[in-house]
């Protein structure tokens, strides 16, 4: 029983890390989605996005067995999130031309509808976090002789624990994100670009899904992806710096 127990214990420390890693990413999108509101509002609309990140954590564990078989849920994620990237650099490059009408575009989408747009991404990311959670939790001995969501306790334990500490990380994330766009604002191109590449790698587990079989369906999980993930989305992020930093010397 201590072997399992220490099994269980390392197990939920590499679901920590991840739903790290899941986190940041998650973060960054939630903070780009929040940044246009005031900052009383910014606050607010993250505190619904943490509870809604419970909530439909919660559901995906228990409706993991099903939402599997559904590859259109991740689908739709990956193409809102690329769609709001190509919009906001499409926007920014008409900006140039026409810049107060840019600006009033952005005063369109209000406080609520900040708040729908969040939640719709914390269902994407909500799948993409267990799914992953998943796949290392199911080589865990099993522990207790009932399930729960078709997943044995002691796995679904360890996956619930482990969720729920990547959500809090991901509300403190999003909160230092939103302060950082706020200090450089040159950042939000680069914001957005991680926005678009967080939606590529959605896409692809979509299209590794084993009801399309697009890709191999060991690729999303694979060493070379996920290095290949990390090195893009830290380029991008340490370019936007490096560009935001530049920027911001020349304005001083």
């Amino acid at each position: 029983m201590e072997a399992i127990l220490l099994e269980y214990a390392w197990v939920l420390v590499v679901l920590i890390v991840l739903e790290g890693l899941l986190a940041a990413d998650n973060a960054v999108v939630m903070a780009v989605m929040v940044k246009h509101l005031p900052k009383v509002q910014q606050q607010k609309a993250l505190l619904y996005g943490l509870v809604g990140a419970f909530i439909f954590r919660f559901a995906a564990l228990f409706l993991i067995t099903v939402l599997v078989n559904y590859w259109q849920i991740q689908a739709i994620g990956a193409a809102y999130l690329l769609f709001m990237s190509i919009k906001h650099i499409y926007d920014s490059r008409k900006a140039s031309q026409d810049s107060e009408e840019i600006k009033e575009s952005k005063k369109q989408s209000g406080f609520w509808m900040t708040v729908v747009k969040v939640e719709l991404a914390d269902i994407a990311f909500a799948v993409d976090s267990i799914l992953a959670a998943v796949a290392i939790a199911v080589t865990l001995p099993h522990l207790g002789d009932f399930d729960i969501g078709g997943i044995n306790a002691g796995q679904f334990g360890v996956m619930f624990l482990g969720g729920i500490i990547g959500v809090i990380m991901m509300r403190f994330a999003a909160r230092w994100f939103v302060r950082v766009l706020d200090k450089f604002p040159s950042l939000e191109t680069a914001a957005f670009l991680i926005v678009g590449w967080v939606g590529v790698k959605l896409a692809v587990l979509t299209l590794a899904h084993e009801k399309l079989g697009v890709i191999p369906h060991e690729f999303p999980h694979s060493t070379v992806w996920k290095v290949t993930f990390w090195v893009v989305l830290v380029g991008i992020a340490l370019g936007g710096y490096l560009v935001g930093v530049k920027n911001q010397k020349k304005h001083a």
